[in-house]
């Protein structure tokens, strides 16, 4: 007979809301977690007082209130506005995402309808040939940014480091990924559009541990070295990691880019003046620089540490031993994870959740709604049973 209602594979974001949630309603969980620590890739490190993000930035914003007042009933949140910068090949230094500072900052217009010219007129070369071969979508990510944002911005602020970031060059890159983007004809410098953004006070640690408090939590403890026995510690299975290994990689392994950091403490308490400034050029190897401190401490209050701890990042091709970051959403892996969708379908007993489950990248509140609907719907067939 099962011990638990639920195993959850997995205490990243996905597993640990579930864990909780299932917990309040009176199931009784297991979480099992490979690594030392909980949290998956929101856990942080504390160094010299700050909290650094050991997995890279993570910033919590949504429009839903549910989900807002979710979090903040764990742990209450900053008001963190993410406003990241570029340093460009020209050596410039430009303001993201791409709106009227940007265009100033390029042009020299300084006014909406002078930046819609100056767009159009970006924009006008790639429609043309779009036209001339007959091309109703952008077929790509290059042909996306450039009928987006134009040649300029294109080639100062997104070819060198998307190039960098997923190791492909941008013309074999799906267009969706660079759909997200906004591009704003205001001098509004906030990333998100949302309405609720920031960063948990103290840490995202203590938004995992207020999740699974009270909650049975094994850490070191890998799934797949006792397989057999965890299948049988509970009615169902919440797993949360890569689906391909749950499968054997029976269609093959499914592409991932990882992230390698290069984390330093410095003797001097500000290093770049913002949390995220990203290095669009070939010529520096890694795409941004991360300097934790500016995640909760604003304005002046930077100087009350004498110390600051910045993350060097470095794309790189995954590989077995390594932390899979990005799935890699090309037609070919498309077809592989489908194949394993079609798998889980038929596995009555196991539900698969999150990033590496789902092979599908996720900001963190669509996650939390994710697993709302999914427990929703758990309740929904039990009562129907």
């Amino acid at each position: 007979m099962a011990k638990y209602d639920y195993l959850i594979v997995g205490s990243g974001l996905f597993g640990a809301t579930f864990a909780h949630i299932a917990h309040k309603r009176g199931k009784k969980c297991l979480v099992i977690e490979k690594r030392y620590h909980l949290g998956g890739n929101i856990y942080c490190e504390e160094i010299k007082g700050i909290n650094v993000h050991k997995y890279g930035a993570h910033i919590f914003h949504t429009s839903d209130k549910l989900i807002w007042d979710f979090v903040n009933s764990i742990v209450p949140f900053n008001r963190y506005t993410n406003s990241p910068v570029a340093m460009a090949p020209n050596g410039k230094l430009y303001n993201l995402p791409f709106n009227m500072n940007t265009f100033y900052q390029m042009w020299g217009v300084r006014t909406p309808k002078e930046a819609q010219i100056k767009l159009n007129e970006q924009r006008q070369e790639v429609l043309e040939r779009m036209r001339e071969n007959n091309i109703v979508e952008p077929r790509n990510l290059e042909e996306q940014a450039l009928m987006l944002i134009g040649k300029d911005i294109y080639e100062q602020l997104i070819k060198d480091y998307t190039e960098k970031q997923w190791g492909r060059p941008c013309n074999q890159l799906p267009a969706f990924i660079i759909r997200r983007l906004p591009v704003r004809m205001t001098y509004d410098n906030n990333y998100f559009n949302d309405i609720y953004q920031g960063i948990p006070i103290g840490g995202y640690n203590k938004l995992t541990e207020g999740l699974l408090d009270g909650i049975e939590v094994k850490l070191n403890t890998d799934f797949f070295e006792n397989r057999d026995k965890w299948e049988s510690v509970a009615d169902k299975i919440i797993f949360t990691g890569k689906i391909d290994e749950f499968y054997n990689y029976c269609f093959g392994k499914l592409e991932y880019r990882t992230v390698r950091f290069q984390t330093e403490v410095l003797d001097e308490p500000n290093f770049q003046g913002n949390a995220v400034v990203n290095y669009t050029t070939k010529q520096v190897p890694f795409t941004r620089i991360i300097e934790h401190k500016h995640f909760e401490s604003f304005g002046n209050s930077v100087y009350d540490n004498p110390h600051t701890v910045i993350s060097r990042e470095y794309s790189t091709e995954w590989m077995d031993g390594m932390e899979p970051f990005y799935p890699v959403n090309d037609t070919k892996n498309q077809v592989i994870y489908e194949k394993y969708q079609k798998l889980a379908k038929e596995d009555q007993n196991i539900i698969f959740g999150g990033r590496l489950a789902e092979y599908k990248y996720y900001d963190m509140a669509p996650i939390i709604s994710n697993v709302f609907n999914l427990i929703e719907s758990l309740c929904q067939n039990n009562h129907k049973k």
